[in-house]
Order: C-alpha cells, then sequence, then structure tokens
C-alpha cells in the first residue's frame, strides 16, 4: 500500500467527464483547488464533484482551497504578451492600467514596490524566467534594464532576489477567500508567503472566527520564512515547500538542502509537510515523466515528505490520470526502500503528551515486532499524526466517526482513515472490536499479530492512553 500522499490541483483538464474520478481511483488523496486562478463558481462547481466522486468510490478525499496571499504581480499587456529584449529598459508602475501594458513597461498590483527597492536590487519576473534590474525609482515608477528576457504574459509574479518585499499575509483579500474556503467546506486552508508564526496566528484567528475547524497549510516560499522556519511550523498543521518562489528567493542551487530541511524540521516537531512545484513539470505535454522527475519526487518520498503536490501538471496537462499514476507508482517503489521504513525520530527526547508517548510506543513496537497492521481509536486525528512521524511500512489504520477527521487524516503519511463509531462500544470491548475491525476489512489474518491503540473514554478526545498487542 502507497503511504505517501498525493495532493493534485484541480483546473481545466480535470473538468472532463470522469476524468477527477479516475484521478481519485488512480490515487489523489487531497484535491487543491487554487484560488489564484478559476472563478468563484468554478471551485464550488469542483468540490461538490470532489465529494461526489470520493463517495461513489468508497474513498475519503481532502479538499485544500489555496489562497492567493500577497503575490506581487505585474497586470496584463494589450497584446496579451510583450518580448523583453536583453538591455533594453523596463518600467514597473502602478499607474499603469490594466491589459495596457508594453515591451516599455505594465502595471503592478502592489502600490508599495518602490518603497521596498534601491538601485542595484534584482527582480524576477515569472519564477525567475526573466531577470530586470533597478537603475531608478521615481515615486512609485521603478526603472529597470533588462538582463535575462523571454516572453513575458500577464499576471506573472515579481520577486526581489534575496527576498524583503513587505507585502502583509493575510491580505486584504484574503479574508473574502477565506469566507468562500468555510462555505466550501475545505479541509486545509493553505496561507500564502507567510514571514514568521504571526503571519499563521493572524490567520487561524480569522478562520477560526469565521468557523473554520480544519488545518492550517504555511506556504514556505519567502527567504524570511526560512530563517523563521521553527515560528511557523509550530503555529501551523502542516508546511508546504512551494519550491516555485522559494526557488527564485534563495537561488535554486540552495534548494535542495533546504527542502531537506524543512521536512526533518516538519518531521522533528510533529507537523505534516508537502512537498510542491515542478514535480512532474514534464507531464504537462508528455505522456511519461523524465528521469530526473523520478529522481526528485522518489528523494522526497526517502527524505520523509508526507505528500508530493501536484500543480500545472493536472490542472492544465494534457495527461492528468496518467500523470497520478506514475507519482503513486513512482512513490511506492520508493517506498520500498529501508531508509523509507526506518527511524530515530525523537528517540532521545523526553516527551510532553501521554498521547505522543503511546504513539511512540505503538511504533517503537510494531518496527520490532512481526506486525501485520496498527489500528488506533481517534477523535480529532492527532494520535495518528504523531504515529505518522516514525517512518514504518507497517499500515496504520485510523478509525473515527467524524467525517471532518476522516478527510483531515488524508493527508498523513501512512495513515488510512476509516469510518466508526466509537460511542458504539464499550470501553473493555474498544480493543478487540479494533482488532476485528481489521480482521473483517482483510487487514490481517488468523495467527498475525496486531497492535491497536485507544483511550478510557470512548467519545473523548485527548485521551489514547493504552496500546494492546493482539495475535488473531
Amino acid at each position: 500500500m502507497r503511504r505517501t500522499k498525493i495532493v493534485a490541483t484541480l483546473g481545466p483538464a480535470t473538468d472532463s467527464p470522469g476524468t477527477l474520478k479516475e484521478m481519485i481511483a488512480a490515487g489523489v488523496d487531497v484535491v487543491r483547488l487554487n484560488f489564484s486562478h478559476g472563478r468563484g463558481r468554478d471551485h464550488i462547481r469542483r468540490a461538490a464533484e470532489v465529494r461526489r466522486a470520493a463517495a461513489e468510490l468508497g474513498r475519503e478525499v481532502g479538499i485544500m482551497v489555496d489562497l492567493p496571499g500577497a503575490k506581487i504581480r505585474i497586470t496584463g499587456f494589450a497584446d496579451g504578451q510583450v518580448e523583453l529584449v536583453e538591455s533594453a529598459a523596463f518600467i514597473l508602475d502602478p499607474e499603469i492600467p490594466p491589459e495596457a501594458g508594453t515591451r516599455a513597461g505594465v502595471g503592478i498590483n502592489y502600490h508599495h514596490l518602490a518603497a521596498d527597492l534601491a538601485p542595484g536590487d534584482t527582480l524576477l519576473l515569472d519564477d525567475g524566467r526573466l531577470v530586470i534590474q533597478v537603475e531608478k525609482i521615481e515615486r512609485q515608477k521603478i526603472t529597470c534594464r533588462v538582463r535575462e528576457g523571454g516572453t513575458l504574459s500577464g499576471n506573472k509574479g515579481v520577486n526581489r532576489l534575496g527576498g524583503g518585499l513587505s507585502s502583509q499575509t493575510p491580505g486584504e483579500r484574503n479574508l473574502h477567500d477565506m469566507e468562500k474556503a468555510v462555505a466550501l467546506d475545505a479541509d486545509y486552508v493553505a496561507v500564502s508567503f507567510p514571514k514568521c508564526g504571526r503571519d499563521i496566528s493572524r490567520a487561524r484567528k480569522a478562520l477560526r472566527g469565521m468557523g473554520f475547524t480544519g488545518g492550517i497549510v504555511a506556504k514556505i516560499e519567502r527567504l524570511e520564512a526560512v530563517s523563521a522556519l521553527d515560528e511557523i511550523i509550530e503555529a501551523a498543521d502542516v508546511v508546504m515547500i512551494a519550491r516555485g518562489d522559494l526557488g527564485v528567493e534563495i537561488g535554486e542551487a540552495g534548494l535542495p538542502a533546504v527542502q531537506k530541511r524543512i521536512i526533518k524540521q516538519a518531521r522533528s516537531l510533529n507537523r505534516v509537510v508537502i512537498t510542491a512545484t515542478q514535480m512532474m513539470e514534464s507531464m504537462i505535454q508528455n505522456p511519461i515523466p523524465t528521469r530526473a522527475e523520478v529522481f526528485d519526487v522518489a528523494n522526497a518520498v526517502l527524505d520523509g515528505t508526507d505528500a508530493v503536490m501536484l500543480s500545472a501538471e493536472t490542472a492544465a496537462g494534457r495527461f492528468p490520470v496518467k500523470t497520478v499514476r506514475h507519482m503513486a507508482q513512482i512513490c511506492m517503489e520508493a517506498e520500498k526502500q529501508d531508509v523509507a521504513r526506518i527511524s530515530r525520530h525523537r528517540i532521545d527526547t523526553l516527551f510532553s503528551h501521554i498521547d505522543e508517548a503511546l504513539a511512540m510506543s505503538v511504533m517503537y513496537a510494531a518496527n520490532h515486532l512481526e506486525i501485520k497492521a496498527i489500528s488506533v481509536l481517534t477523535e480529532s486525528g492527532k494520535t495518528p499524526m504523531l504515529m505518522s512521524r516514525i517512518s514504518s511500512g507497517i499500515p496504520i489504520y485510523a478509525l473515527t466517526r467524524h467525517q471532518k477527521t476522516l478527510r483531515r487524516m488524508t493527508l498523513f503519511r501512512g495513515v488510512y482513515p476509516l469510518p466508526f463509531d466509537i460511542t458504539a462500544v464499550s470501553a473493555p470491548a474498544q480493543h478487540a472490536e479494533a482488532a476485528a475491525r481489521l480482521v473483517r476489512m482483510g487487514a490481517a489474518g488468523r495467527g498475525e499479530i496486531v497492535i491497536t491503540a485507544c483511550g478510557d473514554l470512548p467519545g473523548r478526545g485527548g485521551g489514547t492512553n493504552s496500546m494492546k498487542i493482539v495475535k488473531v
């Protein structure tokens, strides 16, 4: 069974009849609705289709809403796109009307950009594909010189090499988008461009005030975020390594080491981690991935990422279903390696909570016995998440009566959520019923050993305090 989860972005390519259902059948665990693109009614329709297709397939599929954040973007061009020529002048000016840009200059959506810049600064457009250098600043007008030219179309992002742009997170637009995410009954909301833990805390407070009970995803995509990594991870439930903007700000050569550091630190701090951006980029146009992409996905799995994410590959690509199948196969092959099954997670540290100590005890025993499967009864999903921090090849079946908990656990590595009403079972019978569920579903058979975990008080969260090793 595949342990690493797959997140797939929805878009025009997934709207074809039957495509979404095929993608879920092929292995999608969580879908991403990117609010930077598309219209509100498109997102509503797609979310409803996800729920319907998942129910028809008997699968739990989570929904993640990705907020646009305070990304700085150019506006549009009169002719759709322009060709920037090396050494030519190019102006960024918020006073240029939208859709009125030319090869001489274009508007920008952030009126305070000039205040963050100085002559000599390097700006990167369209994820670093084009490079311009600031020469002169006159009020809000920024005159630059093209260093690396190419084709530039509207709505592309702007980054400064080395970071340091001051746009606020969450921005005013995000509050409106948050309301839409809550109305969609999203399981996760991703916050773009946080610079510190306070940005995530502000987003959480705003979402909680709207009635949101799901998980908060912090997208690591700024240089400042890398400097404040621990506080951002601790403030969030999930971190996403958003390698597009992050690679632009820190430089492509520094990205692999930072990715490994984020994965390691997220797991160490008991948080879920997603690796994202251009993982199977060539499959936007081609039916098979490149060898480099195979290595990229496999290395993220071997490093311990909970999930790998597809963006344009599924949202706009020609082969969304094939892309998911290839990614699932790569993940499963990588998970066969010993390094993906052996863990020293927190082996030398004290635990601050009983459920964490129990989760570690279960996984330590499982990794040192011939255990077939693990069953854990849960209300919030916290104990299965803690168990999933320990590398193992043993499936963790998480049984809960809450639909939101089922969907939230779709992002946890090695955790398989199952509906189960714990309140229908007396406390003394919990372990026996959890083991019996594994047998009924074929996860364990006669003579095999399983581990069950639960709390003394059925239906009460935060009370997981007992484990039992059972021979069927």
